[in-house]
């Protein structure tokens, strides 16, 4: 696959800004024009939403276009908005919208990523693809693919999170290590993060913004609002044109590499340490492992169940407690022993389960 970046772009960030939802002309006008001058690259808009449940405000529609067309004509900004069906794709492609995104609620449906790709067949326009709302690396490539393969070569991906059971400070969990291992598949693609929806709240957004500059994403799509608390759609996640100016210039834009001489000399030499330790580290699960396959044999022998629920728990309550105190996350401790606990299993179900000869 030969993905090409979604217009020409300076190296610096791809800056996507504006409201959740197009409300009325006025209130979209209102805020284009208090972004210009701020190095955004795409006007977004939602003209049509899709809404968890009924009776919320579900997009103005189509009279919402023309009100795009306006803000194109009257700021000289690129216009993006959603699609999720042929008809939007019909709609948008005909008011001249320069670039079209997939929603999470899209992607995570292949006959509607399907139907959104037949209706782009023969058509060059750049397109933005969200992550499916569950943690599915593998619908989100389908999703890539199927626009690929109706012609679309400038693609871009959107990370927004996803969909977390539990608590949590974010409205949907990042999971960086997801946008990583698709960028890993797809080089060339760039990722934009949408800070505004993993976050659902403003406080947080500078932060995630960072993180995604410090992971060197390509872009942030950032929802604006000229008077965010009157938001007829995700409120608690939008800021004013003036917050938002204030936040983009305190934003530091890392730089893939640099020529260094003394940053190259002293990053490999700490590189090498980091690999001389995930080997110790593999060496050590390996050991782990075989004890685990000796409990194993123990327990097949006493007719002993695998699972220990409590000792499990207080594994695990035990490594929480141990890891904070050597500056480890909970949610990092939690997920490594968590796999780790799997992997035991698997070891120990394949003693449990071997023919004696």
């Amino acid at each position: 696959m030969e993905i090409k970046q979604i217009f020409d772009k300076k190296d610096s960030p791809i800056i996507i800004a504006g409201p959740c939802s197009a409300e009325t002309e006025e209130q979209v006008l209102e805020t284009a024009h208090a972004l210009v001058g701020q190095g955004v690259d795409l006007f977004r808009s939602g003209i049509w939403k899709p809404r968890t449940r009924p009776n919320s405000f579900e997009g103005v529609g189509v009279v919402g276009l023309p009100w795009l067309k306006r803000v194109k004509e009257e700021t000289g900004l690129k216009v993006t908005t959603e699609v999720a069906g042929r008809e939007h794709v019909f709609e948008a492609l005909k008011a001249g919208i320069d670039v079209l995104w997939l929603g999470a609620r899209t992607t995570v449906n292949p006959f509607t990523v399907q139907e959104v790709a037949d209706a782009l067949k023969g058509v060059d326009i750049p397109v933005m693809i969200k992550n499916p709302v569950n943690p599915d690396l593998e619908l989100w490539i389908g999703a890539i693919e199927r626009i690929y393969n109706a012609g679309i070569t400038r693609i871009a991906v959107i990370h927004r999170g996803f969909s977390h059971h539990g608590k949590t400070i974010y409205r949907n969990v990042p999971f960086w290590q997801i946008p990583i291992d698709l960028k890993e598949k797809f080089p060339d693609i760039e990722i934009i993060c949408d800070n505004s929806h993993i976050c659902g709240r403003r406080d947080i957004l500078q932060d995630v913004a960072q993180r995604a500059m410090n992971l060197n994403f390509d872009g942030l799509m950032t929802e604006v609002h000229p008077r965010p608390d009157e938001a007829w759609s995700d409120a608690k996640q939008q800021v004013t044109p003036a917050r938002y100016k204030e936040m983009m210039s305190q934003l530091v834009i890392r730089k893939a590499d640099t020529d260094n001489k003394e940053y190259k000399h002293h990053i490999d030499h700490l590189r090498h340490e980091i690999d001389e330790i995930d080997n110790d580290i593999m060496n050590l699960l390996s050991q782990r492992m075989r004890i685990a396959e000796r409990i194993g044999e123990y327990k097949k022998r006493n007719n002993i169940a695998i699972l220990q629920p409590n000792r499990w728990s207080e594994i695990l309550e035990t490594a929480v407690e141990k890891g904070k105190s050597k500056g480890l996350s909970e949610e990092f401790t939690s997920i490594m022993f968590k796999a780790i606990h799997e992997e035991s299993i698997n070891h120990q179900e394949r003693v449990m389960n071997a023919t004696d000869l």
